[in-house]
């Protein structure tokens, strides 16, 4: 019999009862292996009903109970990274050292949770007229939403509801339908390190659970990470119903090369940030802009290295890069390939005919280099979200950051040079909100926020970091006058009474 994923709402198991399910493919091989329950809106209805209930208690907490929580949770997961790695593997195909560079990424926004007392801290003026004082302080929003992608199955929801509940939320996880167990085992080992019933739940679904979420009057903001033309959507109908909102979407990420780069250091970095997970993260270099004379030997330094990366099974030890996540993703990526030439590019390596031994149904594609890409191409306009990277000739750093900034898409972007003035005007001038000097994927650790700039991000708030706490509190403020005793009525003592 198929395993069936069920939803996860106050602190239990809950069986589906729409009626609709859908399938979880085991990438490597192309069987299905899984099914997945698709949430009603009455089931989504039934998370935020719990959610909301669970808030009345957890949402006037103290932060050392809320810590205490977070500090046994985060001792749970690092004891369970191979489990969480595993099922990322099953189901979405990346490798297992991959994987576990996944949950150590999301490790690090729950020990920024368990670190929430600092952050939370109000401010205080006093005497800012006579006898006048104002403070503020941070306050929790209610029950909250997150929506997150399947190429980090783990590690977005991990960069939203640790930091949600530690603020004093409650919290309603919609994971990816594609890979939906490592959010399940998030959420049970949640509840063994003491998180109350219904403070975080897990319903899975389609565009149905989606939208009830955004439309639910009871849920306060919304945290997404996906493709851009989602994000908008998300953005435009939360925003609409009077939510907050976070909406993260895709990317082109460039990594601009100078011709004093260490061309050895560049070629590395750029096979390492395009085809690592496949080339399915918003993170990845997509397009290498190389500047000068440069582009040939570059192109052969690519070549070089990527002609070496061993594809296989996740749960194989030996591979380096695993299958895209579904068979329809990669017949999508290969037509970006297959499509090259005939607008121009130059087909350096063409990976759409890669198979893998003893399992041919696997969503296999290998890794594929364009050169001399035009920038109306579609491999360059779109995101392809797979290991294909385009490189493009430019003749100086100021062409350069001109065709980068034209790009309607802001998320990451990197610079290789040796040239400490060149990168400081790169750092200034460059339109992306995540910036690498000589780092090709310049994620920000887990105490600064993730997130970018233009059709990369919708809303104000990037998410994690300080950005993180203020989205998942709202301010207040107070002004106070109280008497001065001196001018109590006479009569009045207000010293230590006299006891002798």
């Amino acid at each position: 019999m198929t395993k069936t994923v069920n939803h996860w709402i106050g602190g239990k198991t809950v069986e589906g009862t729409s009626g609709q399910y859908g399938p979880v493919t085991d990438p490597a091989t192309g069987a299905v292996t899984t099914q997945v329950a698709l949430a009603s809106a009455d089931e989504v209805g039934a998370a935020v009903a719990a959610a909301k209930a669970a808030y009345a208690t957890w949402g006037t907490s103290s932060l050392a109970q809320r810590t205490a929580v977070l500090f046994r949770y985060r001792a749970l997961l690092d004891a369970h990274r191979d489990d969480i790695a595993a099922l990322i593997t099953a189901e979405h195909g990346k490798v297992h050292s991959d994987a576990l560079g996944e949950v150590a990424r999301g490790l690090e926004i729950v020990e920024l949770a368990c670190g929430i007392t600092t952050q939370l801290k109000g401010e205080l003026s006093t005497q800012v007229s006579n006898r006048v004082d104002v403070s503020s302080i941070r306050q929790s929003l209610g029950v909250v939403a997150g929506i997150t992608p399947f190429n980090f199955p783990a590690m977005v929801p991990m960069w939203m509801f640790p930091l949600a509940i530690a603020c004093g939320n409650t919290f309603v996880l919609k994971p990816s339908e594609k890979d939906p167990s490592a959010a399940n085992l998030l959420a049970e080992l949640a509840a063994e390190a003491g998180l109350p019933d219904g403070v975080l739940n897990v319903v899975h679904g389609d565009k149905v659970a989606v939208d009830a979420l955004l439309n639910h009057p009871d849920v306060a903001a919304v945290s997404f990470v996906g493709s851009t033309p989602i994000a908008r959507y998300i953005h435009a109908t939360a925003s609409a119903n009077g939510k907050r909102v976070q909406a993260l979407g895709g990317a082109k990420n460039h990594m601009l090369v100078l011709p004093d780069a260490d061309l050895d250091a560049a070629a590395d970095a750029a096979v390492s940030a395009a085809y690592g997970s496949a080339g399915e993260r918003c993170m990845a270099i997509s397009a290498v802009v190389a500047v000068g004379a440069i582009g040939d030997e570059l192109v052969a330094k690519i070549r070089e290295r990527a002609e070496k990366i061993k594809i296989g099974p996740g749960n194989d030890p030996t591979s380096e890069m695993g299958p895209l996540i579904t068979a329809a993703h990669r017949d999508k990526v290969a037509s970006y390939v297959t499509g090259a030439a005939a607008q121009g590019a130059e087909v350096v390596l063409d990976g759409t005919g890669h198979t893998v031994e003893g399992f041919e149904e696997g969503h296999w594609i290998g890794l594929s280099l364009l050169d001399k890409v035009s920038t109306d191409s579609d491999a360059y306009k779109d995101e392809i979200f797979g290991p294909v990277l385009c490189v493009l000739r430019v003749e100086s750093y100021e062409d350069g950051v001109a065709l980068m900034n034209a790009s309607p898409f802001g998320n990451g972007t990197a610079i290789f040079t040796r040239d400490g003035g060149a990168a400081r005007r790169f750092q200034l001038e460059i339109q992306a909100g995540m910036v690498g000097v000589n780092v090709p994927i310049p994620v920000p650790v887990g105490y600064h926020s993730f997130g970018g700039w233009k059709d990369s991000l919708f809303g104000d708030h990037h998410i994690y970091g300080n950005d993180g706490v203020h989205f998942y509190t709202r301010g207040k403020v107070t002004t106070t006058r109280w008497p001065d005793p001196a001018d109590a009525p006479a009569g009045v003592d207000l010293g230590f009474p006299r006891n002798h």
